[in-house]
């Protein structure tokens, strides 16, 4: 009976954890961003197997870590070789990075679809305002991938516009310079949002002259074509759109939210997201302001994975906290990131 009783106590407990953690679309100042970090961190040292083994092997206990800047950030490799999750239930729905074939892929499961939803909506509403004002033109590839968050949430953002003309329209060149002329005429709010390659084809083939259309790309060559710095690409989409500004959306399969750059490719979190930088030869030191290194993420709205990830990207962070992402790291293990093998 004693035992029963504790279970259930502990059952409620994470239950009463768990609800409370995924409010982090309420977070609006750094004290709420840290008290929350540092609860999840808690939960997630408790709850994710993968994330306690790495902290237990880094030799960092729930009682070492007070503030945020202490927290361990799991490699995003470990999302390819482990199942990262915070629950003791495999979730049936997931999120598969692309690849090419034969090559792993990583995977991102879901106890609970909903948060990723609050986020990207809720991220959607604080840099562009309420979608159902726009009209949402996607050129993505493989749109029809069950398990690619990007294609998942265009498609939930094509569904609440409402708009008729909203929809995938890669490779149907006529039909989509057919739909932007007549979206300009009727001076319609347009978010037009693909891979890189596919916008720079869309130049190619056709003269724009875009005054109602937001351009946004998602990056990702995928080896279609020579890789461009962002730069480079912007500056040849700004010219072949007839725009001022090209904006950018900054996401991966690891994470449930997103960044998003207006102009000059540098981009803005959400206030439960939070960007630092880490030293490119030592991945537990943090870089200060204006040095290139390593994209860390902190991501609230990861509740049921990990919420800390050293990613692979190469980027510098402003003291606005705007970053701007460089590139990639060769496929040279980092010194940290293999030291972990469960």
């Amino acid at each position: 009976m004693i035992l029963i009783r504790k279970s259930i106590r502990v059952l409620i407990n994470f239950i009463h954890m768990r609800a409370s953690l995924k409010s982090f679309d309420t977070i609006t100042n750094e004290t709420e961003f840290s008290s929350s970090a540092l609860a999840l961190f808690g939960y997630q040292f408790e709850h994710n197997k993968v994330y306690r083994s790495y902290c237990d092997l880094l030799n960092i206990n729930r009682s070492d870590v007070q503030k945020i800047s202490e927290i361990p950030f799991l490699p995003i490799q470990f999302f390819k070789s482990h199942i990262v999750i915070s629950n003791s239930t495999l979730p049936k729905k997931y999120f598969e990075s692309s690849g090419t074939t034969g090559q792993i892929c990583s995977k991102h499961y879901l106890l609970d679809l909903s948060l990723y939803h609050k986020s990207f909506e809720k991220c959607f509403e604080l840099f562009y305002g309420d979608i159902e004002n726009y009209a949402i033109i996607a050129l993505l590839p493989s749109y029809k991938r069950e398990h690619s968050s990007l294609v998942y949430m265009i498609n939930e953002w094509i569904k609440k516009t409402n708009h008729p003309l909203s929809g995938f329209y890669l490779n149907e060149w006529d039909q989509l310079k057919n739909t932007l002329e007549d979206l300009e005429s009727k001076n319609q709010k347009t978010i037009l949002l693909g891979v890189s390659f596919a916008l720079l084809e869309a130049i190619e083939k056709y003269d724009w002259n875009l005054n109602n259309t937001i351009i946004m790309e998602t990056g990702g060559m995928k080896g279609m074509r020579k890789e461009l710095i962002r730069s480079d690409l912007h500056r040849c989409l700004k010219e072949g759109f007839g725009v001022k500004s090209i904006h950018a959306e900054y996401g991966m399969t690891e994470l449930l939210s997103q960044a998003y750059s207006n102009a000059d490719g540098i981009f803005y979190c959400p206030p439960w997201m939070q960007v630092s930088i880490r030293d490119p030869e030592d991945p537990f030191e943090i870089q200060s302001f204006g040095k290139t290194g390593g994209l860390n993420i902190i991501d609230l709205a990861n509740v049921d994975s990990c919420a800390f990830i050293a990613t692979q990207d190469l980027g510098i962070l402003h003291a606005d906290s705007g970053f701007e992402v460089l590139g990639r790291f060769d496929q040279a293990e980092l010194r940290g990131c293999n030291l972990m093998i469960v």
